[in-house]
């Protein structure tokens, strides 16, 4: 079990964890994840982190946009932010890069979730590790993250 899958059980809420074989060859993680599971990238949502300099912040959003640094910075009220350095992200979420999930974080940092999540019956995200995705509500993950809906892709 990761941090993840157990945040979301403890939480009570329902789910569904979605394995695959990770090929360290891959150029996307999240590209592989919808590819290897049979889903649509529009379904499969990756977690990145960036930084206004001084803090760290998490944006989740389809793996088929690209995050718009602007829009995040807006929905964080912050002037700018830019990506976080791999190193801090792996010691402050406790995740490897390919593997972070906005889930069950060591240091539980603001998130921001891309509204387009909330047109969909459940998304996937990164249930902790690579290879290893969890199916939830919009609304669930939401719940369990503290996050905010924006538009930042």
């Amino acid at each position: 079990m990761t941090p993840a899958i157990n945040a979301a059980k403890k939480a009570g809420i329902h789910f569904r964890v979605k394995e695959y074989e990770h090929s360290p060859a891959a150029e996307s993680f999240g590209l592989e994840a919808a590819e290897k599971l049979g889903l649509s990238p529009d379904q499969v949502f990756k977690t990145l982190v960036v930084t206004d300099g001084k803090k760290l912040y998490v944006g989740v959003l389809p793996v088929s946009n690209q995050l718009n640094l602007k829009l995040m910075a807006k929905a964080l009220g912050l002037k700018r932010v830019r990506m976080a350095d791999k190193q801090q992200v792996a010691v402050s979420t406790g995740y490897v890069l390919g593997g972070v999930s906005p889930i069950g974080q060591k240091k539980s940092l603001p998130t921001i979730i891309d509204t387009s999540a909330q047109t969909l019956a459940s998304i996937n995200v990164s249930a902790g590790r690579r290879g290893l995705e969890i199916e939830l509500g919009a609304r669930d993950l939401q719940r369990l993250t503290s996050a905010t809906f924006a538009d930042i892709s």
